[in-house]
């Protein structure tokens, strides 16, 4: 289910994310926010990282494909700095959504910490 909604909002804010108020790209800042919520609290639902990274699997594999030109020549996401920002923020969020989530899991007690050799 994760990986669906990371597909959705990605497919969503692929189609969106270019609304603007003046020239603050706003729909692609809010799509950054909201994959950034999704992983966190998906992560940190399922106690573990791969919770934080199956979303943003998806979004990061909806965002590509809807990315690529088509046969014709057209793009849906533009070359233009509200696409930058949908692209390049969503990433990032993303990605710190999965690292911020493995490290509260593991400060939580979540992860066991290596102290010596691994055990036979």
């Amino acid at each position: 289910m994760l990986f669906l909604l990371g597909v959705m909002e990605g497919l969503i804010g692929c189609f969106q994310f270019s609304h603007a108020i003046g020239a603050v790209p706003v729909a692609a800042l809010a799509f950054c926010v909201v994959i950034f919520v999704t992983c966190l609290l998906g992560g940190l639902g399922m106690g573990s990282p791969m919770g934080a990274l199956v979303p943003a699997f998806g979004w990061f594999l909806a965002s590509v494909v809807l990315t690529m030109p088509t046969a014709a020549g057209s793009v849906i996401v533009t070359d233009t700095t509200a696409g930058k920002w949908y692209l390049y923020g969503g990433a990032a969020s993303a990605g710190v959504g999965v690292v911020l989530t493995f490290a509260l899991s593991r400060r939580a007690g979540r992860w066991p910490r290596r102290v010596g050799a691994w055990p036979r």
